[in-house]
């Protein structure tokens, strides 16, 4: 492993203390109480590294999305995590009927309006729909959005809910119907032993700034290992893409080891 992988992470720490630095100090001088509320204060110091870097993390998987999310996602699509709203723009409006984003950090919910408004998703016209529970809350998702949904999707948010691997199976049982779909990007696990010990090393440092998120979690291995999917051959139609693939031209040595997959429940 080369050492540059290792310590690749330097540069954007740098980068997230420099754009939640100096809001964390004076939201605290405003409201000195933050400082015995760190969830409050680390959802403020994530909201301002995402007001400013969330369009170039989305860029940097533009590919990605246009291969997975245009092509797939219909019916109700519920966005797990929806950040700012990016996934709006990869939904194609003649297949999705409504696109729910769940978002727990609630500073971020008036960029989501802004994102996708122009996409045709908005509040007024019944296509757009808010939820600020986390992810594991499934019995409030549904009673929310009243039902199940078509279509799930995960974008870069596996990493930060807690006790993943049950959060993932009780979304996948109780909140997507028999017969939808999951489209997931994340970055997970690296195969590679070595680089899993910088994942875990950097990891503690690595979520106080991104809001929990874990470099070293093996999200795709749960995702896989859930028995509530079609077995491929039942599924795959010519040109899908069903199961796990990697981020083309991703280096397999990286410490953002990326899988994305697209998954059909059974009916």
């Amino acid at each position: 492993m080369r050492f540059s992988i290792a310590f690749s992470v330097l540069e954007d720490l740098r980068l997230g203390f420099k754009a939640s630095f100096m809001p964390a100090i004076l939201a605290i001088l405003k409201s000195p109480l933050l400082l015995f509320r760190p969830s409050a204060l680390k959802r403020l110091m994530f909201f301002e590294v995402w007001k400013r870097y969330g369009g170039c993390a989305d860029q940097g998987g533009t590919e990605v999305k246009k291969g997975l999310i245009t092509p797939y996602a219909g019916g109700v699509v519920l966005d797990l995590g929806a950040g700012l709203g990016h996934t709006a723009r990869y939904l194609d409006l003649s297949k999705v009927t409504k696109y729910i984003a769940l978002e727990p950090n609630t500073l971020m919910h008036e960029g989501i309006r802004k994102e996708a408004a122009p996409y045709g998703f908005t509040e007024s016209s019944g296509t757009l729909q808010l939820l600020s529970c986390g992810a594991e809350d499934t019995e409030t998702i549904v009673s929310e959005i009243g039902g199940q949904v078509d279509t799930l999707i995960s974008i870069l948010m596996l990493c930060s809910v807690p006790n993943p691997k049950k959060t993932i199976e009780t979304l996948m049982d109780k909140v997507l119907k028999p017969g939808g779909q999951f489209l997931f990007y994340e970055h997970v696990a690296n195969r590679s032993w070595e680089v899993r010990v910088w994942q875990y090393l950097w990891t503690p440092i690595w979520a106080m700034f991104f809001d929990g998120c874990a470099l070293n979690r093996p999200t795709d291995v749960y995702i896989r290992n859930l028995t509530c999917w079609k077995a491929v051959p039942e599924v795959m139609a010519e040109g899908d893409r069903v199961g796990t693939w990697g981020k083309e031209g991703e280096d397999l040595d990286s410490l953002f080891f990326h899988q994305v997959g697209r998954f059909i429940k059974k009916d």
